[in-house]
């Protein structure tokens, strides 16, 4: 880890980031009723694609030689992180639950620190994994309300194979994000990111628009492709690469820890749900997860 992972900036990306990130529960939450789940994920990075373009456009024009260079990587970058990402957790949300979805996806992290490990030799110590443990049951105990009968009578579904889709489609693109370099800066290697991402919709959205479901192109339409594009696209994505830029990989996956704790508060402040005990219990132990894996960084 480079030193500037021990800066006040380093920290407050880690804990801000999830805040964008998880206001795309939000648009799980609200949108799908209003947008079909393929339609809303191609016109989100569609958006993305478009209003980054704008301001990147002389930056792009000049790079067309490392553009050609790097095509693979991007479109895979694409795929991953704005296509499987972007769309399954939508898909899955149709066939199970919010349960379901939350402790499947938490299993994001350790496919990182895993795929870190064996093919990049990422170095793991035992704080990491304390912190790992804590950062989990943290988030299961939020994700099962503090009711172990919760875990009991789990049943699975099609829609769990789409959410186990989308959290290692999730864990390539943290990955190869980090260890892929690129000769593009932060924001004209997002702009094409966000292009491939939508190219790579673009079949399954005519195929639900076609033999599915209609998309009404009205205000809702309007009001939730907006959102999704700026808060958990756009902004969250940006700080996110930011964010590996000084944490790497792995450790940068646990903003998906911070990702649940603060999912749980929009659900609090925004759909009227209750402040349990469990609550504050699965905070607490996020919060511990997260120092001790800042803390490994400082003694690196």
């Amino acid at each position: 880890m480079s030193k500037s992972s021990n800066s006040p900036l380093a920290l407050a990306l880690l804990l801000i980031q999830p805040i964008f990130m998880a206001s795309n529960l939000i648009v799980a939450r609200g949108g799908v009723e209003y947008v079909p789940p393929i339609s809303l994920a191609f016109w989100r990075w569609t958006l993305v694609f478009i209003i980054l373009f704008i301001f990147n456009f002389y930056f792009l024009k000049d790079k067309l030689r490392s553009i050609k260079k790097e095509f693979f990587k991007l479109f895979f970058l694409g795929a991953m992180g704005c296509g499987v990402c972007g769309a399954f957790p939508f898909l899955a949300g149709k066939t199970t639950t919010i349960v379901n979805m939350g402790i499947i996806y938490t299993s994001s992290p350790i496919f990182i620190i895993l795929i870190s490990s064996l093919f990049f030799r990422e170095k793991i110590n035992y704080l990491k994994i304390i912190g790992l443990i804590s950062c989990l049951v943290g988030v299961f105990i939020i994700i099962i309300k503090g009711d172990i009968s919760f875990l009991i009578n789990l049943k699975f579904t099609m829609g769990d194979l789409w959410m186990l889709g989308a959290a290692i489609g999730w864990a390539l693109y943290s990955i190869y994000l980090f260890y892929w370099k690129s000769d593009l800066a932060v924001f004209p290697r997002f702009t094409l990111i966000a292009f491939f991402g939508a190219v790579s919709l673009l079949p399954f959205y005519i195929l639900e628009e076609n033999f599915f479901l209609k998309t009404n192109f009205d205000n809702n339409f309007l009001f939730w492709v907006s959102f999704a594009a700026i808060s958990p696209g756009i902004i969250a994505f940006s700080l996110y690469t930011l964010t590996q830029k000084y944490l790497g990989a792995s450790t940068t996956g646990f903003t998906l820890y911070l990702f649940t704790v603060y999912g749980a508060f929009y659900g609090i402040f925004l759909f009227q749900e209750k402040l349990e005990l469990f609550h504050y219990i699965g905070t607490i132990l996020v919060f511990i997860g997260i120092f001790l894996v800042k803390k490994k960084i400082k003694n690196a």
